[in-house]
């Protein structure tokens, strides 16, 4: 839908609601101002007076704007008066018809869907910012559009419920996020909402269809290849067919809430890491949760258990299922399954007594709810991980006070906020999961020392020549340059500032953790940890050669020809005397 086209629409949605109602009006006051020239006039010296036209446009015209200047050519005659009051009544009517026609107009919901469309496509064309199309807008969708707001990063907006983007609009963000109720599976919606425009950067599927969400990144795949496109699947068959398009990420909530339950069990210390990279509630870097190990009961067995059961089982450990409709045949043999709901006799059999802890997972938070309960009474002393569904239920879980709550839709859109951020960052995890988990303790270590009790602040920064011109000029002068040097605050050198570089892209392959030594090139991406006044300061070190130069060689070099002049000749000291 481009802006002509929506204009073209609200045009004749106008036309063909108002378009009787003008053909009554002028009507009504071509009738009566020809009436008016016929009808015969006072006699003046013997002669009848008639109005000529415009006499009797110029009296209709302040007539009907209710003017009543009372000005005239002449007094009016017995029939011009006649005249007068029969055109005033009849046009009385014709604006009341008008008007109902207006405000009927403007109460259409096609008219107001045609308008809010040709708003929408003017805002987004207009923006010169980067943005993201987000799609769909409901749990995950709100809460990455207020991650995407934190971060100072704007969103375009596409749901196909009215009401949800009627709360857009109350909504606090930091950054302007213009929304839409349109189906964003149709080619001409995603045009009006920018996917050709320059400054998009990404568009995110996050509808709860997987078919439209499929839909969704094909139509935006032929419409603008280059676009990144992610695109949340649980179906294994569509994410086959996603992964087979270039440039698209699946992100499958279910598998990334498994991943998240084991390794919060089995790796507590990369679970607290990735929970504290993303600014989870009440999470302190370095204090993991302390989920026992040992025989686990989990309660639910639907898509999202089947994969929580495989992670669990491939960290080695037991696992008793408690699900009414699961079949034996899917399940590793030797596998304890309770054919039943999470209740207390469920929970029995399933010997809750002897449990290190319980993994309420099924897709219905009142029956998780009920299962903590029932968890509590049978064995206080079992560790709780509950599955939350819908974000509007937060207060209940938080008065459960269960060990850990996980909410699906949050996790899947902190997963989507760092591939924004930065595709680092995720990788990043994954790399410390392939590893002894004595390197991600010592990362912690490192970001404690580096960052103290301050909260993380991620950014990325590329050596190109629009973001670091000083690093681009110093390196095409044939000077090194050490990535350490980066992090030395020029304000106190050589004190390093509260930051720690995680990674470096470099032609497609990433240096995980790299040493402060490793020389940059032209080219690299950067990740970093550290507090927004880091970034201000490294980015000033980025932008300004002299900076760099001091911050690389320890020495203020000169600024201005004669300054310059006067230091090389003291470098060169004093002229022997002949």
């Amino acid at each position: 839908m481009t802006p002509t086209s929506d204009l073209d629409r609200v045009t004749m949605i106008v036309l063909r609601y108002m378009r009787r109602p003008l053909f009554v009006l002028l009507f009504v006051y071509s009738v009566g101002i020809l009436g008016m020239a016929l009808m015969p006039g006072r006699i003046v010296d013997g002669e009848t007076t008639r109005m000529t036209l415009f006499h009797a446009f110029y009296f209709f015209t302040y007539t009907a704007t209710t003017t009543g200047f009372g000005e005239l050519p002449n007094g009016f005659s017995e029939e011009q008066r006649l005249w007068t009051i029969f055109c005033l009544y009849t046009g009385v009517i014709a604006w009341f018809y008008a008007i109902g026609s207006l405000i009927h107009l403007v109460q259409n919901p096609h008219f107001i869907q045609a308008m809010d469309g040709f708003r929408f496509a003017r805002k987004v064309k207009g923006n010169a910012e980067p943005f993201v199309i987000l799609c769909g807008f409901g749990d995950a969708g709100s809460l990455l559009a207020r991650g995407l707001s934190d971060h100072r990063m704007r969103a375009v907006i596409l749901d196909a419920d009215p009401e949800r983007i009627k709360a857009l609009g109350v909504r606090d963000y930091t950054v302007p996020m213009p929304g839409l109720h349109a189906d964003a599976s149709v080619p001409k919606h995603l045009l009006a909402a920018g996917v050709e425009h320059p400054a998009c950067r990404a568009l995110v599927a996050l509808t709860n269809d997987d078919d439209v969400n499929v839909k969704i990144a094909v139509m935006a795949r032929h419409l603008n290849p280059r676009l990144r496109v992610i695109c949340r699947s649980t179906s294994a068959r569509h994410e086959a067919n996603l992964r087979a398009l270039d440039n698209v990420t699946v992100v499958d909530p279910f598998e990334i809430f498994a991943q998240l339950v084991s390794w919060a069990i089995a790796r507590p210390a990369l679970h607290n890491l990735n929970a504290w990279f993303v600014g989870a509630r009440g999470v302190e870097l370095g204090v993991p949760v302390q989920a026992p190990r040992g025989n686990w009961i989990l309660c639910g067995y639907g898509r999202m258990g089947s994969w929580i059961h495989r992670h669990l089982r491939a960290h080695g450990l037991e696992v008793r299922i408690i699900d009414p409709e699961v079949e034996a045949d899917q399940i590793d043999e030797g596998t304890l399954i309770v054919r039943a709901h999470a209740d207390h006799a469920a929970l029995t059999s399933a010997a809750i007594e002897d449990a290190a802890g319980v993994i309420a997972a099924t897709s219905g938070d009142g029956d998780n709810l009920s299962t903590l309960l029932s968890v509590t009474e049978l064995n206080p002393r079992a560790f709780r991980i509950v599955r939350q569904n819908r974000h509007e239920n937060q207060v209940a879980f938080d008065a459960a006070r269960a060990d850990l709550v996980l909410q699906h839709s949050l996790t899947t859109a902190r997963r989507i906020l760092k591939l924004l951020i930065s595709p680092l960052v995720q990788s990043l995890i994954d790399w410390l999961a392939d590893r002894d988990p004595a390197e991600t303790r010592a990362l912690v270590v490192r970001l404690k020392a580096a960052l103290g009790e301050a909260p993380p602040h991620l950014w990325s920064v590329r050596l190109l020549p629009e973001e670091a011109p000083a690093v681009i000029d110093h390196l095409a002068a044939g000077k090194g340059l050490a990535l350490g040097a980066l992090c030395v605050d020029a304000r106190a050198y050589p004190a390093r500032l509260p930051c720690e570089a995680l990674a470096v892209h470099r032609n497609g392959a990433s240096t995980m953790l790299p040493a402060s030594t490793l020389s940059l090139r032209a080219g690299d991406e950067v990740l970093f940890c550290g507090t927004p006044e880091a970034e201000s300061m490294l980015r000033a070190t980025l932008h300004n050669p002299y900076t760099l130069d001091f911050v690389v060689t320890g020495e203020e070099a000169p600024r201005g020809y004669l300054f310059a002049w006067l230091d090389a000749r003291r470098r060169r000291g004093p002229r022997p005397r002949p």
